[in-house]
């Protein structure tokens, strides 16, 4: 083996190479838990899955705000377009069912969602446009309402579940469930906000990726609620990519439970509010990518120095979407050489001589050229780690931008070849 290069073992097969990445374990050690107030969570098999729940209903104590944003896509599932047309953000009650997307399933898919909403209205007493609905899992297959309505029926004969049950039952490919729970104080007044989400594979935002509901135990108006969303979105779920593949399902909720009543006119009390959703969302997205669907590792990507924000997000993208980038860090290859290709695609107009990119610590290469300060023992080193955060200088600007990817593997071929298996 030549001792210069920056291939980890050059010697290794590829499939032997990235066996060596099978010890990371980014997965949550343990679960916090409970079951909220102000709703109920009931879930069932459905029998969109052999066993494990497939069907979350959630009944709000009374009709509360929200405000929704989905994917930008132009095949948008059923329910994303039955909610465009009947939800103007208030809500008594959310359906979401996985398994089975309902996308591409024409005016059929339609029906299914009016027949088992209509039989939920008369069920809890509801209108309509009191509704929301989320399904998740296979594009293009109908199913019968019946799955979902003999459920329905059950709902008050059925004990409340908890958060983490009614996380897990969102799930498809997700190896884990995601749930993050933030306790706030403003003005002498604790509450809770707390979200789950699910999401692993057709991960690459255009508004919020996959599904998540995130809960607000205060007050909140559907104009502050639609701030907090556009406050927060672009650095945390709108900052991840899997594989660069938008999902037709990928719907985004913020609830507020109007449990106890703040007041968000004092700007102080409103960023107190601001950084705590903040938060939740940024665990909630990285609890997604870090599921990333075949993972062995998280790609960080800082981009700085840019003379616009969306040339940053252009060329970060560009890096971590990279089937080439992705595929070198799981080998634990640091081949800057693809960091420099998957820049020149994003056709963002800069100077490569101004460059500067660090994997890590490791400056990797400036002025045009490798550094000379490069230590290839250590950047070695440095590939073996679990995360991997590349920082590239443009250094034509002042403007910044982070987001996270993941690599891939075989594994991840494997996981998308069985999907409807």
């Amino acid at each position: 083996m030549n001792k210069k290069s920056s291939t980890t073992e050059l010697k290794l097969t590829s499939n032997e190479r990235l066996s060596l990445n099978n010890k990371i374990n980014l997965y949550p050690k343990k679960y916090i838990n409970f079951v909220p107030e102000g709703l109920q969570l009931f879930t069932f098999n459905s029998g969109f899955k052999k066993q494990l729940d497939d069907l979350l209903i959630v009944v709000f104590d009374q009709v509360v705000n929200c405000k929704s944003v989905y994917s930008k896509t132009s095949t948008p599932s059923a329910p994303i377009i039955w909610d465009k047309k009947n939800n103007k953000g208030n809500v008594k009650a959310l359906v979401v069912n996985s398994g089975n997307a309902n996308a591409y399933t024409g005016s059929k898919g339609i029906q299914v969602i009016n027949e088992y909403v209509d039989f939920l209205c008369s069920k809890i007493k509801c209108k309509k446009s009191e509704v929301l609905v989320s399904s998740t899992g296979v594009i293009g297959e109908i199913f019968k309402s019946t799955k979902i309505i003999k459920n329905i029926a059950k709902i008050y004969k059925t004990k409340n579940t908890s958060l983490l049950n009614a996380a897990k039952s969102i799930m498809t490919t997700d190896t884990y469930p995601k749930i993050s729970i933030q306790n706030v104080k403003i003005d002498n007044i604790k509450f809770k906000i707390y979200g789950i989400a699910k999401g692993s594979g057709m991960i690459k935002p255009n508004m919020g990726t996959m599904l998540a509901y995130i809960f607000i135990e205060i007050s909140v108006s559907k104009k502050i609620l639609e701030r907090l969303l556009k406050y927060n979105l672009d650095n945390t779920f709108n900052a991840i990519s899997v594989d660069s593949d938008t999902s037709t399902s990928d719907t985004l909720v913020l609830f507020s439970l109007n449990k106890k009543k703040v007041n968000l006119l004092k700007n102080k009390n409103l960023l107190v509010l601001n950084k705590a959703i903040y938060k939740i969302m940024h665990d909630l997205s990285l609890k997604v990518i870090q599921d990333g669907e075949g993972l062995s590792k998280l790609i960080k990507v800082n981009v700085q120095k840019s003379k616009s924000k969306n040339q940053a997000k252009n060329i970060a993208f560009s890096i971590v979407d990279s089937p080439l980038v992705k595929t070198a860090i799981a080998g634990e290859d640091a081949n800057w050489g693809r960091v420099i290709m998957a820049i020149g695609k994003s056709k963002e107009r800069i100077e490569q001589n101004n460059l500067k990119i660090f994997f890590g610590k490791n400056l990797v290469c400036e002025n045009g050229k490798k550094s000379k300060k490069l230590n290839l023992s250590k950047l070695n080193r440095y590939m073996k780690n679990n995360t991997i955060e590349i920082t590239i200088l443009i250094q034509n600007g002042k403007f910044n931008h982070t987001v996270y990817g993941n690599d891939l593997t075989y594994k991840y071929i494997k996981i998308n070849a069985d999907y409807r298996s």
